[in-house]
């Protein structure tokens, strides 16, 4: 009980000191209201591309700028995003339109053209030839452009691009006027509340502009090769010459009918709920199965075997010269390598507890995408709780199977998983950095993140490791024989790896088709919300690594081989490889990299993702067929 009241109160405290009282956001709580003529900034957060997914900063591109830039804080997840919230020059009042206002000022309201280098020109065509979008905030709201679909409906994409590539000519063309449409609810008769933010884009030359305050007009379209569209061409462009570009917005307020409470349900639209069903219904006819096939051997085969076992009649003793009760001297010796066991399934009891109580926390709404960063951030606190069950599994069960440096093992289990996770983190963030990218960790939030593992996660570990090793052993149902019996020539299915293989079939089908939806989410830029559906996919993938992990296990017990403890935690960490070749087959089919650095970032993460699933699934795989195992020695009789 002292480990679980200990590991609540520190969940309590670095839970509630990690977020600000406005950084914790439920749906219709503290709306921002505006009377007309208020004020509404701008901000933006990042650009970010499906073709190449390394975000940059706004101003990695020489857009005008405000007179003073003012960034805003940040939480943890928002700095691992990749995401750097700044003002922009955009001047909005509350339902007052503008029709076109230059952007580029300076202090005093005069124009400031931008002449745009040949280096410059170039800049913006890779990033526009790249797809990149970019994202901005009004009232905590991301931006939006409208889609018309052949079918007649209409979706919402994220964000804004930067400009067209005509597929025909090649011709890249710069969005250099954007509209701003945002959607207001009117509360009374003077306040009202912004519930949509709608951004569409123009192309428009220079010489179309006329003016020269920073109210404008815009020509008419003339007849030229460009159709009086702004083209980019730095290869027909001198070295000293320059390209003179007219950055313009126009505003227009529209009233709604869509409550505050409800602003984002344009971005969680769900169209594909029965996708998720069927995955449910898939899932849940897999866990049925093997339901099906471990009820069989409960009931049937082990309840006639125990009953045979335990029955003295002499007729019986043929039977009992073959079979999983003539292991029972060697079936809880412990397996070589056992100080690696305990702290790989102490990794996996961080893992999946943190990611347990993620799912909680998020299916309840409480870790919504209005507060950007804000599951990143918790799933970090959480892991770091978590290091005290960590600790204190990974003690006990190095104790129970002989160890005697408890710290050793707990050492390991909290070291074990951050130092993959920086260790590559950090390789590739040398990478991003060079680049430019907003995504590369600054120093300081490096030293912050050693901080926290070895200023709050280990301790905690070890604390739970002290609790662990001061808990009696596990009490093994039989006495270990001194001298290893001599394991049998196995069937083919019983090789390790063939195992492994046919083991990680089953948990992979329940849970593919909710890791193509995360897949899309990381790298396609989209919020993913159903964590009403992930949870059940993560229970049903418990229940289903267990029983695989139980199945596989009676087997080889039946082939009286006992070397069981590592060959569970495999069996079902064997799902672990179909993630990864899942996530070879979405770059393949799915994505269109083609950027050396975002290859390495996806095979990277995704590599991290797959350890993360294999130390989960592993651990889950191997308690399943511990409890089992001690079960069914525990019921028959030993001379």
């Amino acid at each position: 009980a002292g480990i679980v009241w200990t590991a609540s109160a520190c969940l309590c405290v670095l839970l509630v000191s990690s977020m600000s009282v406005d950084a914790f956001y439920l749906p219709g709580v503290a709306p921002m209201e505006y009377a007309s003529g208020d004020k509404v900034e701008i901000k933006t957060v990042r650009m970010t591309s499906v073709k190449r997914p390394i975000p940059f900063w706004y101003y990695a591109l020489p857009f005008c700028r405000p007179p003073k830039m003012r960034d805003t804080k940040l939480n943890l997840g928002e700095i691992l995003r990749g995401d750097r919230i700044t003002n922009t020059p955009y001047l909005l009042e509350m339902n007052k339109n503008k029709t076109c206002r230059r952007l580029c000022l300076d202090g005093d309201g005069n124009i400031k053209k931008k002449e745009l280098t040949r280096k410059q020109v170039q800049k913006f065509e890779n990033f526009i030839r790249a797809k990149y979008r970019v994202h901005w905030l009004m009232d905590n709201l991301p931006s939006a452009t409208k889609l018309s679909l052949s079918d007649g409906s209409e979706r919402y994409a994220h964000g804004f691009p930067l400009g067209y590539v005509e597929p025909s000519s090649e011709k890249v063309f710069l969005f250099n006027h954007i509209i701003i449409i945002g959607k207001v609810h009117q509360i009374d008769e003077d306040h009202f509340r912004v519930v949509g933010f709608e951004i569409k884009t123009r192309s428009i030359s220079s010489e179309r502009y006329a003016g020269d305050s920073a109210e404008c007009t815009v020509a008419q379209q003339k007849e030229s090769t460009a159709g009086g569209a702004l083209v980019l061409n730095h290869k027909a462009m001198k070295d000293d010459e320059k390209l003179s570009v007219e950055w313009s917005y126009s505003v227009h307020w529209e009233p709604s009918d869509i409550a505050w409470a409800s602003r984002w349900d344009t971005y969680l639209k769900m169209d594909d709920a029965e996708i998720h069903w069927m995955s449910i219904i898939n899932s849940s006819v897999t866990v049925v199965f093997l339901s099906g096939i471990v009820a069989y051997i409960m009931i049937r085969i082990l309840s006639r075997d125990i009953a045979r076992y335990n029955d003295g009649d002499p007729d019986n003793e043929l039977f009992e010269q073959r079979g999983w009760k003539l292991v029972h001297g060697d079936v809880f010796r412990p397996p070589a390598h056992s100080t690696w066991l305990s702290m790989f399934l102490g990794t996996g009891i961080q893992l999946l507890c943190m990611l347990f109580i993620t799912l909680v926390f998020s299916m309840f709404g409480m870790l919504s995408p209005a507060n950007r960063g804000s599951l990143m951030t918790t799933a970090i606190v959480l892991y770091m709780i978590c290091g005290i069950f960590s600790g204190y599994f990974s003690s006990r069960m190095y104790k129970s199977l002989g160890g005697e440096n408890w710290w050793k093992a707990a050492v390991g289990a909290g070291s074990l998983f951050p130092c993959i996770t920086f260790g590559f983190g950090f390789i590739l963030n040398l990478f991003v950095w060079y680049l430019g990218s907003s995504s590369a960790i600054p120093f300081t939030t490096m030293i912050v993140l050693l901080l926290l593992w070895f200023g709050i996660s280990e301790p905690l570990v070890l604390m739970g490791a002290f609790f662990g090793h001061r808990k009696e052993a596990y009490d093994f149902p039989v006495v270990v024989n001194q001298i290893p019996r001599q394991i049998p020539e196995q069937p083919v299915y019983s090789d390790p790896f063939i195992s492994v293989i046919l083991g990680g079939i089953m948990p992979f089908s329940a849970v593919f088709i909710e890791l193509f939806f995360i897949l899309n989410a990381i790298w396609e830029n989209q919020f993913y919300y159903l964590f009403g559906f992930l949870f059940l996919v993560f229970i049903i993938l418990i229940v289903a690594c267990s029983e695989i992990a139980i199945v596989m296990v009676y087997l080889q017990l039946a082939g009286e081989d006992y070397h069981w403890w590592w060959r569970s935690f495999l069996v079902s960490g064997g799902v672990a490889l179909y993630v990864f070749g899942y996530a070879v087959f979405y770059y393949i089919t799915k994505l269109d990299i083609q950027d050396p650095v975002a290859t390495m970032m996806y095979f990277g993460n995704s590599l991290v993702m797959a350890l993360a699933f294999w130390f989960t699934t592993g651990t889950i795989g191997f308690y399943a067929s511990f409890m089992f195992v001690w079960k069914i020695y525990s019921s028959v009789k030993l001379d």
